[in-house]
């Protein structure tokens, strides 16, 4: 795994400069904003993608790699259904070994409660025809062998897939320019020039880009980007650590989550390993601002989140990091190019500590490599992929909650039809901006 995770000392692949003109800008480098820049080229638009930091930096590189449609929001299953396809499509196109494999994805049920959670999922894969089953005991024990201990059942969806994302999103990276993108690294998108309540442009650290439409995909950035322009988004981003370990012996295929561990066979030997649901919220404003919202979620996974006092000096939600700045200084996007949070020792120990458990025939585990990411949460568990009403020309796509990496290309194609207003072919009222403030009572999507 050299260079990973990527940094801002890693060297700058796209240079630029930026385009004086582009009919579409991109601002954000990752899954999200370079398969809607490759859909958007493949029509014979221009598109400029700026990134503040290098391509697929931050969550679109860190994530656990899993392209699933086990476990979704009903009203997400659509639009991962047609990612699962666009992925194929695209390790083809791209020419490039990503590491797809269609090898399965498990959840692991400890408990009563999670099996009753996975049988109502069950009628949601049997409406759209996914070839997700229940498993008994001695099912989930043949399934994955030499586990030490027993499972009450599990859930599986043999259909399901991984690939290696510091890996899948720098090639299609690579196949959007040789599609006609302009990428531009290191270049911070400072803030929209707004005329008469829509876009024309986009003022760049590299000097102003002229633009009638422009697309938000900035993860873990894209609230403070907002909020600069009167947009409020409740989003929130939570810390999670994650590990690489040396080759070794292959106890299992696919992915598979239980409550303490997660791990899916990497292409190169190894496991990426993490500790379950569990993830770290540094309390900030926005925190405290948007935490009635998100009551509903605590009360439905009390234990699932730990609480840090404060975000370290320069995160998005720092008590510290400016909330005000002009198209002519320097923007806390210029400040933290790339979000590369420590992983935590103690989730470190504790991936050690329960997958030597659950596989003690493994040996010892030796850990080539950990990282931190940094997710970028709503109060529902589902994104906002929508246009931003008071702002004419600004469409919004983020917040994905962890969902990202898997669905990305099929939220590619949709936004990019947004934008040309186009034809969906899905229903996205349930992604909508409006639902955090139009009254809508919030409806948690299933945490799976």
């Amino acid at each position: 795994m050299p260079n990973f995770p990527f940094s801002e000392a890693d060297p700058i692949q796209y240079p630029g400069p930026p385009p004086k003109k582009s009919d579409v800008v991109i601002v954000g480098g990752g899954i999200i904003g370079v398969t809607t820049a490759l859909f958007l080229a493949r029509r014979n638009i221009s598109v400029t993608l700026v990134e503040k930091g290098r391509v697929a930096a931050e969550q679109s590189s860190r994530n656990w790699g899993w392209i699933r449609k086990q476990g979704r929001d009903a009203d997400e299953l659509p639009i991962v259904i047609e990612a699962s396809r666009h992925w194929r499509q695209l390790a083809e196109e791209c020419g490039e070994d990503i590491g797809l494999k269609q090898t399965g994805v498990t959840y692991l049920a400890s408990s009563d409660r999670e099996l009753a959670g996975f049988e109502r999922f069950m009628k949601i894969a049997a409406a759209h025809k996914i070839d997700t089953r229940l498993l008994n005991a001695q099912e989930t024990a043949g399934l994955i062998k030499g586990m030490s201990r027993s499972f009450k059942g599990a859930m599986t969806t043999p259909s399901d897939m991984r690939a290696e994302p510091w890996m899948a999103v720098p090639a299609l990276a690579r196949l959007a320019v040789r599609k006609g993108v302009k990428i531009v690294e290191n270049c911070a998108a400072r803030t929209l020039e707004i005329s008469a309540g829509r876009v024309s442009g986009v003022w760049t650290e590299a000097g102003h880009i002229e633009t009638s439409s422009v697309l938000l995909a900035g993860g873990a950035w894209s609230s403070l980007f907002l909020k600069r322009h009167g947009v409020s988004i409740p989003q929130l981003s939570v810390r999670s650590t994650a590990a690489a370990t040396e080759p070794m012996p292959e106890i299992h295929a696919g992915a598979a989550s239980g409550e303490r561990i997660a791990f899916r066979r990497r292409q190169d030997g190894g496991y990426t390993l993490a500790p379950g649901g569990s993830h770290l919220l540094h309390l900030g404003p926005d925190a405290f601002r948007h935490a009635t919202k998100y009551l509903r979620a605590l009360m439905a996974n009390p234990f699932g989140s730990r609480y840090s006092p404060a975000a370290p000096a320069g995160y998005p939600d720092s008590w510290s990091t400016p909330r005000h700045w002009t198209p002519d200084c320097q923007s806390p996007f210029e400040t933290m190019r790339v979000l590369n949070p420590a992983a935590e020792r103690s989730g470190l120990r504790s991936i050690e500590r329960n997958f030597s458990r659950l596989f003690p025939q493994l040996g010892p585990v030796r850990l080539k490599a950990s990282w931190a990411g940094m997710i970028d949460a709503m109060p529902d568990v589902v994104p906002v992929v929508d246009r931003v009403q008071a702002i004419s020309g600004l469409t919004v796509a983020t917040g994905m909650s962890g969902h990202g990496f898997g669905i990305g290309p099929g939220i590619g194609r949709v936004v990019s039809d947004l934008i040309q207003g186009n034809e969906i072919g899905h229903d996205l009222t349930r992604f909508r901006l409006s639902r955090f403030s139009d009254g809508s009572a919030i409806r948690l999507g299933p945490a799976l």
